[in-house]
């Protein structure tokens, strides 16, 4: 039996909408998986007649079947509650029951347990359906109310009864809370039984869920029942950095993942000396400065040379710390310092580069250096040359037009060619090139035809054609 959010109504699935607390059973909050479903009991023995039922978000509890009834992990029942019925979802059934039961230590041969009452109807799942309804505008109501009348408390969450006639208000809070007031306005404004349950942070983040700084969603909201204390000793045996940032959870307290390794941790500590057991040599007095513990290396320096460290074993440093307590005496720990040098194997080849951090950048070309050695050595002095005009076949009045080789290249460049513009550096022209016939100032000579207005030479013009070299044009 299935919500009608995530229900497949029409021939098309509706995806759901409850955020992890739809009806069926692949997305609830600390889901179980029954892995005794497929085995059959022996002959004549009778099933486990209690069953797990869970609530609103991660709230479970356990039921008698004292009808017999043939129930199964999703169905949706209605079961005893002590002022009336409660509507629930079963988890588990059968002899995992027993387990779980053991395991929260609960007697349930002496022990008053509530009994399951029949499957839900269709009227029953209604009712429960709207009672779910009212419960996040209410909710924003409660909280108004509670800023109101200034109380230090929050209103987490809110949750119905499956016949709608008593409302449970979880509250979260530092200090003792005088709610009187609060409870006689919440009777008044929505007009039913009103119940306040105080739980704790880590209760709170476990109802509401959310992702942690894994990546993953809460452990406490997917799959972990029980909260162990944690302290900060966990974090000191596993050499992590004290940072309340990065040991909090979403629920400001420690992580609950900081125990799951930390027996590992504490195994590999046995054999370790103890990080405040200074190591006397005759060179000085050696100080821990870190340890590695599974590799079960650690490293010392002598006092006043805090940056020389000496990795040790942890067998030499018991080694030492024996040879101190029988007064022998110890050169140096570089001896035993000497003798573990670590050797990197190389397991693999780097052929294709593949795990180069620079593989895609772009590799200086020889063109670019050498036009870099160019722009260092300096500018050369320019090559004379002179056009011969195209348009007809007399010379220049200074004679045959001399062309002059331009140098080749290391690299077997060709020369460049007459009339265009060098590709290197614009290069200056002899001071003497400038100088008028008559020996006059270099600065009362007009400037030629390849300098600029301003008397500049740096950057070569190309030459004009004279007009009065060309042939008269013919008139029509």
């Amino acid at each position: 039996m299935s919500c009608n959010s995530c229900g497949t109504g029409g021939g098309t699935p509706g995806g759901c909408k409850n955020h992890g607390t739809c009806g069926t059973s692949g997305c609830n909050k600390l889901t179980v998986f029954d892995w005794l479903a497929n085995m059959e009991l022996p002959d004549g023995q009778a099933p486990f007649n209690y069953v797990e039922i869970r609530f609103k978000n991660s709230r479970k509890e356990y039921f008698v079947n004292s009808e017999n009834l043939q129930l199964k992990i999703g169905d949706i029942v209605a079961t005893q509650t002590e002022t009336g019925h409660d509507i629930g979802i079963v988890t588990l059934t059968g002899e995992l029951v027993r387990v779980q039961l053991k395991k929260k230590k609960i007697r349930y041969e002496t022990d008053d347990i509530p009994k399951v009452y029949r499957i839900a109807s269709q009227t029953d799942v209604d009712k429960w359906k709207a009672a779910r309804e009212k419960e996040e505008p209410m909710k924003v109501r409660a909280r108004e109310i509670a800023i109101r009348l200034n109380l230090q408390m929050k209103i987490s969450d809110i949750e119905f009864q499956g016949d709608g006639s008593k409302a449970t208000f979880y509250y979260t809070a530092e200090d003792r809370v005088d709610f009187r007031q609060l409870i006689r306005e919440y009777a008044t404004e929505f007009k039913t039984r009103i119940e306040m349950r105080q739980i704790g942070l880590r209760q709170e983040a476990a109802r509401l869920g959310g992702i942690g700084s894994c990546g993953r969603e809460l452990c406490c909201s997917t799959w972990l029942t029980d909260f162990r204390s944690v302290t900060t000793s966990a974090a000191r045996y596993q050499n992590l950095s004290l940072n309340p940032q990065k040991l909090a959870g979403q629920c400001g307290k420690l992580k609950c993942c900081l125990n799951y390794e930390l027996d590992s941790y504490m195994d590999a500590l046995k054999d370790f000396p103890k990080q405040n057991q200074k190591l006397y040599t005759e060179k000085g007095t050696a100080v821990c400065q870190k340890i590695d513990i599974f590799k079960g290396l650690m490293w010392y320096c002598y006092e006043g040379e805090w940056m020389n460290w000496h990795t040790l074993k942890t067998t030499q440093v018991h080694e030492i710390v024996s040879k101190n307590k029988a007064k022998e005496s110890v050169a140096s720990i570089e001896e035993y310092a000497a003798e573990h040098l670590v050797v990197e194997e190389v397991n693999f080849e780097n052929v294709v580069g593949q795990d180069s951090l620079t593989r895609f950048d772009q590799p200086a070309t020889k063109n670019k250096k050498r036009k870099k050695r160019r722009n260092t050595r300096g500018p050369k002095p320019a090559v004379t040359e002179q056009k011969v005009n195209q348009g007809s076949n007399k010379k220049t009045s200074q004679g045959k037009a001399t062309q002059s080789k331009a140098p080749q290249s290391k690299g077997g460049a060709k020369p460049e060619t007459n009339g265009q513009k060098p590709k290197p550096k614009p290069r200056r022209k002899p001071a003497n090139q400038n100088k008028p016939k008559d020996g006059a100032n270099n600065t009362q000579a007009k400037p030629k035809s390849n300098q600029t207005g301003d008397g500049t030479a740096n950057k070569p013009r190309k030459k004009r054609p004279n007009n009065r070299n060309r042939p008269p044009k013919k008139s029509e």
